[in-house]
This record gives structure tokens, C-alpha cells and sequence, in this order.
């Protein structure tokens, strides 16, 4: 689901690319939301990237790619009614959701996710997380404690517990956990350039650390994230 920030930035990249064949600058962007940076254009832009409606194309101006049309709000019982002008979502209480949404299953939990500690050697076996079951796809998962803010503008806080898909292999622009030289483990976007991968922060006070394939394994993707208030 998108917040009403995202969707309203989606409809109106969709309504520029169709008017004049290209994407809007940043710019115009933040114009048309009436915000005062950039930077919080950036954080809607990577949310919409995350979940799929958009891609960004490196090396490139106006390099945004829309994959899926901007979903239509819903007045029923099935969605909130979603106007992009207002900030609000009113829902609508009527059935009790689904059972599939209010289970919940237990996974590993592997401790906090720092520099210098591999994934390895935190592993508790016998600490485990309740997570919601639609969080949680096909295959084995497990979940880390985020410590700092390197990956703030990707909505990754200190202290968020996030869900991580085991894998070896990950697609460019993924947010992955990466062992770094066997010793360093990290949770950052990931980019291939050329032969080599690149780890990249989503903070600009963090710089994009560059590697040889043969320094960084995949050790997952990150799935989900659970934040606790209070």
C-alpha cells in the first residue's frame, strides 16, 4: 500500500511522462508536492522504487522508469479513501482481515546487524521473532536489529528489526545484508558496476563503498521491516 505522499507523487510522474515523454526533474517534483528539499522527493522516490512502480536508471537525467500504473483509490469496504491532496487515509472497519494476515511465525533472530561482526557469529539460535505471516514469502528467513542510520532515506531506522530473505544472489538495487572480507557484515543497497559491487548508504553522510565480487557475499534480502514505538 502506498502512503498518500507516494501515490500522489506517482500520479503525477505518470501524468508527466504521458504529456511529454519524460520523466519530471527533481525539481519539479518537490513543485509539484510542495515541499521545501529534495531530499524528502528522494525518500518517496526510493519507496516507489521499492515496491516496484518505478526504477531509476543511473547516468541518466530525468532517468525514472514507471513499471506499474498508479493504483486506483478505493471508496469500498476493500480499501480507504484515498484523495492525494489530503494527507489522509480514512479507513473503513467492517470484516475482521483475513486469518492469513493476523498469523504470525517465528523466526531466528540473529542479533544486531554491525560493522565487524559477521552474520555468523551473531547467530542465537535460541532467540526467535514473532513476525506477521505476510511478511514472510517462500523460503528461509530470519531477522536482525538495524544499528545506526546509514540507511535512514530508505525509511531504515536504528532500531528496526528487519526481515531478511536468506540468499546468495541479489538483484542490482536490492537492499541486501553483505559480508564484507569474511569479517564485516552490513545492510546497504546493492549495485554492480562492471566487475566490480558497489555497497551504497542511504544517507549522503555515509559514501558508497566499492569492492571485488571475490570481498562481499550475499547473505540475504531484506523482505520486510517491523518498527516498534514507544
Amino acid at each position: 500500500m502506498l502512503t498518500p505522499r507516494q501515490h500522489q507523487l506517482l500520479h503525477f510522474i505518470h501524468d508527466y511522462v504521458t504529456r511529454h515523454g519524460v520523466s519530471p526533474s527533481f525539481e519539479e517534483m518537490r513543485d509539484s508536492l510542495e515541499l521545501r528539499s529534495k531530499s524528502g522527493i528522494h525518500r518517496l522516490i526510493t519507496g516507489l522504487e521499492e515496491r516496484g512502480y518505478i526504477r531509476r536508471l543511473a547516468h541518466r537525467a530525468r532517468a525514472i522508469e514507471l513499471l506499474r500504473a498508479p493504483p486506483v483509490a478505493s471508496d469500498g469496504p476493500a480499501g480507504g479513501n484515498l484523495r492525494a491532496a489530503d494527507n489522509i487515509v480514512t479507513g473503513h472497519f467492517g470484516a475482521p482481515p483475513a486469518a492469513r494476515e493476523t498469523a504470525s511465525r517465528s523466526l531466528p533472530f540473529f542479533g544486531r546487524i554491525a560493522a565487524g561482526t559477521p552474520i555468523e557469529a551473531i547467530c542465537d539460535h535460541n532467540s526467535t521473532t514473532d513476525v506477521p505471516e505476510h511478511l514472510v514469502g517462500e523460503g528461509e528467513h530470519y531477522t536482525l536489529q538495524v544499528v545506526g542510520d546509514s540507511m535512514i532515506e530508505a525509511g531504515i531506522h536504528d532500531g528496526d528489526l528487519v526481515i531478511v530473505k536468506r540468499c546468495d544472489q541479489a538483484d542490482n538495487n536490492a537492499i541486501v545484508v553483505a559480508l564484507i572480507e569474511e569479517r564485516e557484515a552490513t545492510l546497504k543497497r546493492l549495485h554492480r558496476r562492471g566487475a566490480a559491487i558497489a555497497l551504497e548508504a542511504a544517507n549522503p553522510a555515509y559514501e558508497t563503498r566499492i569492492f571485488r565480487p571475490d570481498q562481499v557475499r550475499i547473505q540475504g534480502r531484506l523482505v520486510g521491516l517491523i518498527r516498534r514505538y514507544g
